[in-house]
């Protein structure tokens, strides 16, 4: 069986581990650079996602391209993907049989790419791939190593449009990333 990101998304474009499969428009596998440095990690497709079959392209994706480009970094530069694949009903929290049925294939995603840092969108994905008490509001910008990889988490961007307070934050979080990985190109 081939190894590369198209072979795991056409592996992935057949998955009924979980009911999700049934009720997508799209599979949202992920895009971006295959050899990126820098990956982000959200929880799930949203509506526009699901509709596209591209991550982070709704609202919130475009307040995260946003932050990229405030930071000097270009989106075509970096991969994101989601945990799940396919979009929970009404934008719900995964659930956690959906995580888990869908965790695999990040796993493989990121096998691939080899990035050298791992940006979890938001609280679900920081607890999923982080820690499982992560609390996002206390440990969001915090650097974890785990494996071979160089981890943080941020507000994920809908969160920052429902409380634009939160955006100054984020502007710190993403310079430190920026910053963390200038860093890991320099060695």
């Amino acid at each position: 069986m081939e190894n590369t990101l198209e072979a795991l998304a056409a592996r992935c474009a057949d998955c009924q581990k979980c009911a999700l499969g049934q009720t997508r428009t799209n599979l949202v596998f992920g895009t971006g650079n295959p050899h990126a440095d820098l990956m982000f990690v959200g929880e799930a497709p949203g509506e526009q996602e699901d509709l596209t079959g591209t991550p982070f392209v709704g609202r919130a994706g475009q307040l995260l391209d946003k932050f990229l480009y405030a930071v000097d970094i270009e989106r075509k530069d970096v991969y994101i993907a989601n945990i799940l694949k396919c979009r929970p009903p009404k934008n719900r929290d995964p659930l956690p049989e959906e995580e888990d049925a869908c965790i695999g294939y990040l796993r493989e995603q990121v096998r691939l790419i080899r990035p050298k840092v791992i940006v979890c969108l938001g609280r679900i994905a920081a607890m999923k791939l982080i820690k499982p008490d992560f609390k996002i509001t206390k440990e969001h910008g915090t650097w974890f190593e785990k494996g071979n990889y160089l981890m943080t988490a941020v507000y994920h961007p809908a969160a920052l449009l429902r409380d634009p307070r939160k955006k100054e934050d984020m502007l710190e979080d993403m310079k430190r990333i920026k910053a963390k990985l200038d860093e890991t190109e320099a060695i």
